[in-house]
């Protein structure tokens, strides 16, 4: 279910040999993210739950199921962002209705990443991906829960 992106991060991960290099890679993915202007770095949209500071804003176009799911995203830590990239690459563009249904471990485990990370790390992807989930189901009118 995973977004071409995000297949083509799956694939960048299989021809990078080491961990340095993937990590390196996600950085400069978090380097390229499109910028979050600070107006929007307020407690409404920062993310509980991570160690460093995060913050995700939705952008969704249209009304309904079908409306396609977007956000803005930053961190004060750079390997943070490179997630919010990844993160990104996982979930922009689809239709908000499709949301929950992403099994966001399964396709993040695609990269080993929960091998490699700390688990404050994972503790913080965890929080992002809930909060994603989280706009959705507002944005159809369902619970958080």
């Amino acid at each position: 279910m995973a977004q071409h992106e995000f297949d083509d991060i799956a694939e960048t991960f299989e021809f990078l040999d080491d961990w340095e290099d993937r990590y390196r890679h996600v950085i400069e993915m978090g380097r390229a993210l499109a910028p979050m202007d600070d107006v929007l770095k307020v407690p409404a949209n920062k993310v509980n739950g991570c160690a460093s500071q995060v913050w995700l804003f939705p952008r969704i176009e249209g009304s309904g199921p079908d409306a396609r799911f977007d956000f803005l995203g930053d961190s004060d830590a750079m390997i943070v962002r490179g997630l919010i990239a990844v993160l990104h690459a996982l979930y922009a563009g689809r239709p908000v209705s499709q949301i929950g249904a992403v099994d966001a471990g399964a396709e993040l485990a695609r990269l080993g990443l929960n091998d490699h990370l700390s688990s404050q790390r994972s503790n913080g992807v965890r929080a992002m991906v809930e909060r994603i989930r989280a706009i959705a189901a507002r944005h159809l009118g369902q619970s958080d829960a």
